[in-house]
């Protein structure tokens, strides 16, 4: 933090007013004016480092603080007098004891003066071990004069700190700054859209921005260019690849398809770090941050990893890992984390379901997630000729019938003697579900949705109880959480009955018309929402972003087609939302999607082509959308009530008979 005052150290005395209108803000390069230093400060990135760049007025208390923050830390002044070193401890959980955040801080010229403090004490000498160490180095500056810093972290040494520094090398700010854009152009260029306003344009690439930060790269390299880790579950360095900062209850629903589509080299790495994870864990992570960590339900890892080997994104050495892995997953619970592994497995696995009296929460939720997780790995046993694997988890993959009540045609828990619980509200949040009410569960068996029809009553029924979330007022129960949680409200402020887009249950819900054949419904409220929940100010996000998943939603919607049951190779149409749309694959094909006439009003598909045929099926497949090729879309401002009217032409049912 660049200070004016030698006193100005702790987190009270050094911060500043700013103004966002003085700020600029880009993913590879930040600006503020810092008003009460009169300071400009910028900075911009590498993966594992940055540089930075601090305008002083004129002054002779010109400075820096470098904070290693409290619960344990370290600093030390080099002999250099250019160079500062430390480590931070500070964590939030899911680390082993000897978790550190090692760093060095470089700066172009030589420090006038330092002093070291433990907390507010000043303490004399050139390094401190305490519990809360912190630096603060002096200039005498001249007005506009500039003073840059190098800095670098790892989690694996000080000496790798410098290496990753290297990451920087002798480039001046601008380069890097230059760099980076280069590097951010060519991320968010992968898929180009025309044919919008700018404020389609800023939302859409500002979702694709979203959906590229998250998981996290936590492996590093060496000097001989070697790839290795600080493992988060063992403490241990070893070789290969790491990501961290996701959770898989959000993010298996778009996110990683995304991925598996326009970024799958990422994706790759990633999945090798799943399988280091598991040989290092003896788990699959759930939620990683950095390592395992008690948040959210769900066994969706399976859904995660299977999607990718199913896509041949996985290296072929990682894939029998992965797959015991999943296997393993199903019968066991981590010690510690209880949403790692598969909390209530021996239910599940004997009853087929999670009992609502079972004294675990959000049981429906579990049992119904459970059941498409299973569907997943049994997908992965059928690629590997595991026949017996892949018969058992088909059957299990069925139990999300065991909660379907057939009196509200919604899903609804069930105590262990079989009977369904009682008193019942589909209004309920949380209790039996996660963050949501039956009205946005009962829809998840992305798996299976002719199955789901089928315990509806038929296509008719099936339509209006979609029909119903939308006419349902917002109306909720938040007796479980002994008051209205954010996701609540942001449902009801929305408008749009008991539709709650802003968390991630229910996303896929508007894409299931299609499987009913009525996929203008699809068209109409796709629209709706990417409109109304999604703009480009500051208030102009739906809820949760949650790791990048809210933001695929969306960038998935605005192509024009949904991964509604990852797990397969079927993206399920919606409609574009602009003229024309170019995704440019890692292959070297190009995806191009056009649709001119598309408008506020033109809003339906009337009829499309793909490579010059006439199209009539609601759904695309990614390995023929992985070749390249032309979609043509004629849209029009009224239903085109003759698509989806034939089985064939619908999305597969998985449905197992």
């Amino acid at each position: 933090m660049p200070v004016r005052g030698r006193d100005k150290v702790d987190e009270e005395s050094r911060q500043s007013w700013f103004s966002h209108q003085s700020e600029e803000a880009r993913p590879y390069y930040y600006s503020v004016y810092l008003a009460d230093h009169d300071i400009k400060a910028e900075i911009a990135p590498t993966e594992r480092a940055a540089i930075m760049r601090f305008t002083f007025p004129e002054s002779d208390e010109s400075g820096v603080v470098i904070d290693a923050f409290d619960r344990g830390s370290y600093i030390r002044v080099m002999h250099d007098k250019r160079t500062v070193v430390g480590y931070t401890t500070r964590n939030s959980g899911g680390v082993p004891e000897n978790f550190r955040n090692w760093f060095v801080v470089r700066f172009d010229r030589k420090i006038r003066d330092f002093q070291i403090y433990d907390g507010t004490k000043p303490v004399e000498g050139e390094q401190l071990v305490g519990e809360h160490a912190l630096v603060r180095v002096g200039f005498e500056t001249r007005r506009g004069e500039q003073v840059t810093v190098r800095a670098a972290s790892s989690f694996i040494s000080q000496m790798q700190a410098v290496q990753n520094l290297e990451e920087l090398g002798k480039d001046d700010f601008e380069t890097v700054k230059a760099k980076a854009q280069a590097r951010w152009d060519e991320v968010l260029g992968r898929i180009e859209v025309e044919g919008g306003t700018t404020d389609q344009y800023r939302t859409f690439y500002s979702c694709l921005y979203r959906s590229t930060l998250f998981p996290r790269k936590f492996y590093e390299i060496d000097k001989n260019g070697n790839i290795l880790h600080y493992s988060p579950y063992n403490g241990e360095v070893l070789p290969g690849y790491m990501y961290t900062d996701t959770g898989f209850w959000d993010t298996f629903r778009s996110l990683f398809p995304l991925l598996n589509l326009v970024y799958p080299s990422v994706n790759a790495e990633i999945q090798q770090g799943l399988a280091n994870t598991a040989r290092e864990s003896g788990f699959l992570p759930e939620w990683a941050s950095p390592g395992h960590r008690g948040c959210m339900v769900g066994n969706n890892s399976a859904s995660v990893v299977a999607d990718a080997i199913l896509k041949g994104v996985t290296p072929e050495e990682d894939v029998a890992t992965l797959y015991g892995a999943m296997l393993a997953g199903r019968d066991k619970v981590h010690p510690t984390v209880s949403s790692t592994g598969r909390l209530g497995h021996e239910y599940y696995n004997t009853l087929g379901y999670v009992p609502y009296d079972a004294g675990i929460n959000e049981n429906v939720a579990r049992t119904l997630e459970y059941a498409y997780d299973d569907w997943c790995i049994a997908q992965v046993a059928k690629k590997l000729g595991r026949t017996e694997d892949a018969e058992r988890l088909e059957k299990a993959s069925q139990n999300y019938k065991n909660l379907f009540d057939p009196e509200t045609k919604l899903m609804r828990g069930k105590n262990e003697n079989g009977e369904f619980m009682a008193p019942f509200s589909p209004l309920k949040w949380g209790d039996a579900f996660t963050e949501g009410n039956s009205w946005h569960y009962s829809w998840s068996v992305f798996h299976d949705p002719q199955g789901l029809i089928d315990l509806m009553g038929g296509k008719d029924s099936f339509v209006m109880m979609l029909d119903s979330v939308f006419a349902v007022p917002p109306l909720f129960d938040d007796s479980y959480y002994g008051g209205v949680i954010h996701e609540i409200r942001e449902m009801t402020v929305m408008n749009m009955g008991n539709y709650a887009h802003g968390n991630q249950p229910i996303q896929h819900m508007i894409y299931l018309y299609n499987y009913a054949g009525q996929p203008w419904k699809a068209q109409y409220w796709l629209r709706q929402v990417m409109n109304k929940m999604y703009t480009p100010g500051p208030d102009g996000y739906c809820g949760d972003e949650d790791n990048g998943q809210t933001s695929a939603w969306y960038v998935f919607s605005a192509l024009g087609f949904y991964p509604v049951a990852p797990g397969t190779t079927q993206y399920v149409l919606g409609a574009p939302l602009f003229k024309k749309a170019t995704i440019h694959f890692e292959n070297g094909n190009n995806l191009v999607i056009n649709a001119p006439n598309n408008s506020d009003k033109n809003i339906y598909i009337e009829s499309m082509t793909f490579n010059g045929k006439n199209y009539t099926k609601n759904y695309l497949d990614h390995n023929d959308l992985f070749k390249g090729g032309v979609i043509d879309f004629k849209m029009g401002d009224k239903p085109n009530m003759n698509r989806g009217i034939n089985p064939e032409d619908m999305p597969y049912s998985f449905s197992v008979n």
